[in-house]
């Protein structure tokens, strides 16, 4: 027993780096599986059709008036966040890639105010991109900034550059091809890859409860759009579950906001 004493045993951080690289490449054979052994989904007429089509307002009025308006929170707090991001005073950044990952979060959040109205005003195959891309482009920076706060700012910054360009070719495919897989994966692998790197990566920062509970308002959020139209019988046709899903998305950049003020630099990356 004493001879075999020189073998070395694998450290914790060994057996972290292996275990991790097993959940990643799990992860990216399932969404190759998935990209090419299913078959193509084409956007639905059906997903246009929202069950709250009220005109709340005086002629000519704004059609669609409250999944409309409702987008209005995201105008609001996406200009606030991006001032204050860029301005450096106020949010905890400790680096110049944590500035840009999350200002063109904020940009991205400012952005689904414009491209979400638009498309609500009237919905159509058209002008679904210009719903769709923000809203990406707003989860890509977000991933990323997290991976510059947990892996570095040199691997975050290609990782925001490399997925704010494959939100847009994933947009490209489904307009030229009619198929959303790819936006549909995008969507929800990105905010699902949020929870899983805050518990795989330590943080140099406090607060990290709220990565979580943004995870959880997300879900949330995907739920209410689900159940629009029993939502909007529960309530007595006040607001419908896809004007509650707005509100209850335009909730993460605040509490991220909150996160990013409150938040003090545990050790140096």
């Amino acid at each position: 027993m004493m001879g075999l004493g020189w073998v070395a045993k694998p450290n914790n951080r060994q057996c972290r780096r292996w275990t991790t690289s097993r959940i990643w490449g799990a992860t990216f054979l399932c969404c190759m599986c998935l990209i090419f052994f299913t078959p193509r989904i084409p956007r639905s007429p059906k997903h246009h059709q929202f069950v709250d089509m009220r005109n709340l307002l005086d002629s000519p009025g704004v059609p669609n008036t409250l999944n409309v308006m409702t987008n209005f929170p995201f105008l609001v707090v996406g200009v606030l966040g991006l001032v204050l991001a860029l301005e450096g005073g106020v949010f905890n950044i400790s680096s110049q890639g944590e500035v840009w990952t999350w200002a063109l979060f904020y940009a991205g959040i400012a952005g689904v105010a414009f491209g979400s109205a638009y498309y609500h005003l009237k919905p159509d195959d058209h002008r679904v991109l210009w719903d769709t891309l923000p809203m990406m482009v707003a989860f890509s920076s977000l991933l990323s900034s997290l991976v510059v706060e947990r892996l570095g700012q040199r691997i975050g910054l290609c990782c925001m550059f490399a997925l704010n360009l494959a939100a847009f070719l994933c947009v490209v495919y489904e307009r030229i091809y009619n198929d959303i897989r790819f936006c549909m994966m995008f969507q929800l692998t990105l905010p699902l890859a949020i929870p899983v790197i805050a518990v795989l990566y330590r943080s140099k920062y406090t607060h990290s409860r709220y990565w979580f509970i943004s995870t959880g308002i997300y879900l949330l959020a995907k739920f209410e759009g689900a159940t629009d139209r029993k939502l909007y019988h529960v309530n007595n046709y006040i607001i419908s579950g896809h004007s509650l899903e707005h509100l209850c998305l335009a909730l993460i950049p605040i509490l991220l906001s909150v996160m990013l003020i409150h938040r003090e630099l545990k050790f140096q990356r």
